[in-house]
């Protein structure tokens, strides 16, 4: 069964179920005042006849000349009360009939014989000559004199009544069931349409037209909600299919010249190596140095291809400032050879959850890129702690970045201007590694420009005590 007729059946069946509800309710409400009208009139009539009966004192039974008894057994007295709806019949206490109203003819009210001095008055339905009466019994006493007195009303015209508002409310109810199942449909269909719509147009979307959008016709719903998540999503990966197309490109367009390099000196060794000992060192070295670049690249691309993994990354507690000074002695040496001054400093010593490996190598990136860019000058490393976050700042005394290149300067094979000839070492990938790295880490960098001129590259990091806090 399809979406569209479960919603359908699904919300017919609760409205027709709630209808069903209301009606019964409103049916035995009905039946609830028709019962109580009834109640009530022969209630009245029962009132008028005992304050008649008692304005008679003694009251007795057994004198004939006692104005009660008089006034009771008298039926042309009691045919004050007779109607079509009010029937009346006294009997003594033993339940012998000693009057009536006309109306009864030859039928006999049955004595209640539930009735006493606690219960002197009831209510029941009874039969009367196959039709139904509602009957009002009156227990009257007065010292050892008593009387009964009872007052029925048919209850066939209110039965009537009933019988007629229930096959009304029947028939409402039927009409009403049909019209819910057709607007259920219809509210189904108005539902499921733009669904399907949806569902058509993703059909039509292929790998080479992810710039397609769905156009939800303006609409503000649900169905407009998930028609701009999908067109989110698209965007997204028409993204990320642009930078993994503009990756592929970037890594051919790196390795090629490499790759071209060692494949001349290749073919100059095949010529001349045996012959020519000046050539065959170049050629050697020449294909050396360019393996080792490819090395360097394809160790780069498997460190962001770790750092994408961050879920398989073990982790451990690591001590960012001991961290960054050991890397700062190791470069040392390469700073001194360009006449750099590199420093390290540290204003606390935070402790962060990472791999040390991986916080090794970026913090190596940082301090590589900034000796290999500043010519003269000063290199200077540092850590801090905020209440939250640890930071470490690279800064450097180099030309600075252009503000046109800073939204650019972390994609991987990108180089600014002044990095684009070979004269300058490198794979395009340090700062793409770099903040691969501190993303799976919980943390970012970023880049401005340094106080003296040059670059400031900022790292911040998670502290190890904010993500063991209890939530």
């Amino acid at each position: 069964m399809s979406l569209r007729w479960r919603i359908a059946l699904w919300y017919a069946a609760l409205l027709v179920v709630a209808l069903s509800a209301i009606s019964g309710t409103i049916a035995w409400r009905l039946q609830s005042i028709l019962y109580d009208e009834a109640k009530y009139s022969t209630n009245a009539t029962m009132r008028n006849i005992v304050q008649s009966a008692q304005q008679s004192s003694p009251f007795s039974l057994e004198d004939p000349d006692a104005g009660t008894l008089e006034f009771l057994f008298n039926s042309n007295n009691l045919a004050n009360w007779s109607s079509p709806t009010s029937y009346v019949q006294v009997d003594s206490a033993g339940g012998y009939p000693l009057a009536k109203t006309a109306n009864l003819g030859s039928a006999r009210i049955p004595p209640n014989t539930t009735l006493d001095g606690k219960h002197p008055d009831a209510f029941r339905r009874i039969t009367i000559d196959g039709a139904p009466f509602l009957v009002e019994d009156r227990l009257i006493s007065e010292d050892a004199n008593s009387a009964v007195i009872h007052v029925a009303q048919p209850l066939d015209l209110i039965y009537r009544v009933f019988a007629q508002a229930t096959q009304t409310i029947v028939v409402v109810l039927i009409a009403g069931a049909i019209a819910v199942t057709l607007l259920s449909f219809a509210i189904a269909t108005q539902a499921i349409t733009p669904i399907n719509e949806l569902s058509d147009a993703m059909r039509r979307f292929r790998f080479d037209r992810l710039d397609t959008r769905l156009r939800p016709s303006g609409r503000s719903d649900e169905i407009g909600r998930l028609a701009d998540s999908f067109n989110d999503l698209l965007a997204r990966l028409e993204e990320a299919f642009a930078r993994e197309r503009r990756f592929i490109s970037d890594a051919s367009h790196e390795l090629k010249t490499p790759l071209t390099s060692m494949n001349a000196n290749a073919q100059l060794l095949l010529r001349w190596g045996e012959n020519d000992p000046a050539v065959r060192r170049e050629s050697l070295e020449t294909i050396a140095r360019e393996s080792a670049s490819l090395a360097e690249m394809v160790n780069g691309m498997l460190t962001l291809a770790k750092a994408d993994r961050g879920d398989a990354i073990p982790k451990e507690p690591v001590a960012l400032a001991q961290l960054a000074s050991e890397v700062v002695r190791a470069a040392a040496s390469r700073a001194a050879e360009k006449g750099l001054h590199l420093s390290f400093e540290h204003a606390a010593t935070p402790t962060v959850l990472g791999d040390p490996a991986l916080l090794r190598q970026l913090v190596g990136n940082l301090v590589d890129n900034a000796i290999k860019f500043s010519e003269r000058g000063e290199v200077t490393v540092r850590v801090g702690a905020l209440p939250t976050l640890a930071w470490l700042e690279v800064t450097d005394s180099g030309p600075g970045i252009p503000s046109e290149e800073l939204a650019h300067i972390f994609d991987r094979f990108y180089r600014a201007d002044k990095a684009r000839s070979r004269d300058v070492p490198g794979t395009g990938l340090g700062l793409a590694i770099v903040r691969s790295i501190a993303r799976v880490h919980g943390g970012e960098v970023a880049v401005a420009a340094g106080a003296a001129g040059g670059a400031c590259f900022r790292v911040t990091l998670p502290l190890l005590d904010a993500l063991t806090e209890p939530s």
